[in-house]
């Protein structure tokens, strides 16, 4: 009892209203404040759409000669009929990376593959075979789409890739 007491003293004393007084705070009586009206302008949003990034990439120009300076190139209109495809990435260039793990593993990966997986992994040894004088040894990802091969062969793949209408 004393305790609680003394709790109601310490509260008195800080908010200098005792507790039971019958008295409210001063943001109890008063409604709420008299805010000025605004006007909404839809003349001057085009100055904030600048500024908005836009919702999607813009497709690529057309270009007199390619490959272009930076060296890149479309695919060609028509698909080759493969039982597989490469799709681009939202830049339009080709999935092709290289990647190293564990300190010194080098790794190349070819992402974004639609269709039958183990038939790009048969072409890409097929064609890699006469560069290194072996199988190379590849991975296939079926789940995420990636094949992986061991070694740094991106610029080798993203010209085959290139001249198979990729």
């Amino acid at each position: 009892m004393a305790a609680a007491v003394f709790r109601a003293s310490l509260l008195g004393w800080r908010t200098g209203v005792l507790p039971g007084c019958g008295l409210r705070r001063l943001s109890q009586t008063q409604g709420p404040p008299n805010y000025p009206s605004f006007v909404e302008s839809v003349d001057e949003y085009q100055f904030v759409e600048r500024l908005l990034p836009p919702t999607s990439i813009p497709k690529p120009t057309k270009h007199e000669h390619y490959p272009t300076p930076s060296g890149w190139q479309p695919p060609r209109d028509a698909l080759p009929n493969l039982p597989y495809s490469v799709r681009r990435s939202r830049m339009h260039n080709l999935p092709v990376y290289t990647d190293i793990t564990h300190g010194n593993r080098q790794m190349t990966l070819i992402r974004k593959v639609e269709g039958d997986i183990w038939a790009l992994q048969k072409d890409v040894e097929d064609f890699l075979r006469p560069l290194l004088g072996k199988t190379p040894i590849t991975q296939v990802n079926e789940v995420t789409g990636t094949l992986r091969v061991k070694g740094y062969f991106e610029q080798q793949l993203k010209a085959w890739l290139l001249e198979r209408g990729f």
